[in-house]
């Protein structure tokens, strides 16, 4: 896969605000995008979580996250370095785990893109959010938001509907600041026992996550962002 420059991405810090993380960018402190849906989280959800977190218990749980952390920064940082076309490996537990997963998203995912323009991007709706994807991409010949993603066990796509929020999220902002169109996300998951799942949103349903994501942001700045 080629690398084409045409859009040049800003760089940014990340800072955490009343324990929130949020990108500075062009001048502003935007909300990120995981910031936003964390904070707009349906009742429900975080019941599902509560409750998880109850049943197998709260040290299981931490252990649990904590693994499953470590486990998609190792198979993001790899796949990073395959992109760039630079050598790498990583040779503890957690990475030769990483390492398996990321060959199968590279087989099965990363071979239907032929070209991408930016890696771990940072994009940004003034006024609004920001947030940093993993691939902006030219993927089966449409450009597209992709996502890498691990995962403990195979997922519904029902379940996932927090990941396409978050490319409707970033293919807005590209969407805004470079005048393009993008209206096809694509996430890439591999689970630790190998399988590859791949979850394309994409025309009339893509738009309506971005509505969606469009009413959380409007929510979190009216309800929930610490007032200055």
């Amino acid at each position: 896969m080629k690398h084409n420059n045409k859009f040049i991405y800003p760089k940014s810090m990340r800072e955490v605000i009343n324990g929130k993380r949020h990108y500075a960018v062009k001048n502003e402190k935007l909300p990120s995008v995981t910031t936003i849906l964390s904070a707009t989280q349906s009742a429900d959800k975080q019941a599902s979580l509560a409750a998880w977190r109850q049943r197998v218990g709260e040290d299981e749980a931490a252990r649990i996250v904590d693994t499953a952390g470590a486990r998609g920064t190792a198979m993001h940082k790899i796949l990073e370095k395959y992109i760039l076309k630079d050598g790498y490996i990583d040779l503890t537990t957690v990475g030769r785990e990483a390492h398996n997963m990321a060959i199968r998203v590279i087989e099965q995912g990363l071979c239907n893109v032929s070209e991408y323009y930016g890696l771990e991007a940072c994009l940004y709706y003034p006024g609004l959010y920001a947030g940093a994807t993993d691939l902006v991409a030219m993927h089966k010949g449409e450009m597209a938001i992709c996502d890498f993603k691990q995962s403990n066990k195979l997922k519904k796509r029902e379940w996932i509907e927090d990941y396409f929020l978050q490319l409707a999220g970033y293919a807005m902002a590209h969407n805004f600041v470079y005048k393009t169109n993008i209206t096809k996300g694509v996430v890439m998951i591999c689970t630790k026992d190998l399988f590859y799942q791949e979850f394309i949103v994409q025309g009339l349903e893509f738009k309506k996550y971005m509505h969606l994501f469009l009413k959380k942001v409007g929510q979190y700045h009216d309800e929930i962002k610490p007032k200055d």
